[in-house]
């Protein structure tokens, strides 16, 4: 099992520096547009990949300021894991999803089912499915498809919608939601 986790001494000072601004309380979900406009000091993202093993922990944006090397660890941690292709993540979608994860409350990681997607993965998945966009936005690295085992997809596609920045796809009979920065949408039951 790989873990991908933050390792760089100039992180962790600026964690330590830092760590007296997180907030624990959970933003109300009037407050998640703002979240996503800045309104939070410090921004987390927690995952899972039951498909590679892989675990990700990680503070990437700090004072307004994208942590490189986090978003790097995003970025290699949402590849397609079919293809071991990886591409630059939309930060906007990383948002939109740490942002829904803070209004739901849960300390649980997301479970990653599908993040960058290639061509070639999306045209397989297009052949066994109806449900896969021929122009997804998965290939442009700006989806991702999320799991939680104690919030119902119910519970994640408002606090998705919540943030009232992109697309939201609920897939119930799957048990996952999609979420993405593209056009502000809602989808699926």
């Amino acid at each position: 099992m790989t873990n991908i986790k933050s390792t760089g001494l100039t992180r962790r000072g600026l964690l330590g520096a830092f760590a007296a601004t997180v907030v624990t309380a959970a933003p109300s979900y009037s407050n998640a547009a703002g979240f996503l406009r800045g309104g939070g000091d410090v921004r987390r993202i927690s995952m899972f990949s039951g498909r590679t093993g892989e675990r990700l922990d990680t503070i990437y944006w700090i004072e307004g300021q994208y942590i490189g090397e986090a978003i790097r660890e995003i970025n290699l941690f949402m590849r397609d894991w079919r293809t071991g292709d990886a591409v630059q993540m939309d930060t906007r979608t990383i948002d939109i999803m740490a942002a829904a994860h803070n209004l739901m409350d849960v300390n649980e990681p997301y479970m990653l089912l599908s993040g960058y997607r290639s061509p070639k993965t999306n045209a397989m998945l297009r052949s066994q499915s109806s449900g896969v966009a021929r122009n997804s936005l998965h290939m442009r690295g700006q989806a991702a498809d999320l799991r939680l085992q104690g919030r119902t997809t119910a519970q994640m596609t408002r606090a998705a919608q919540s943030c009232a920045a992109g697309g939201v796809g609920r897939y119930s009979g799957s048990n996952f939601v999609h979420m993405d920065c593209g056009p502000v949408r809602v989808w699926g039951g």
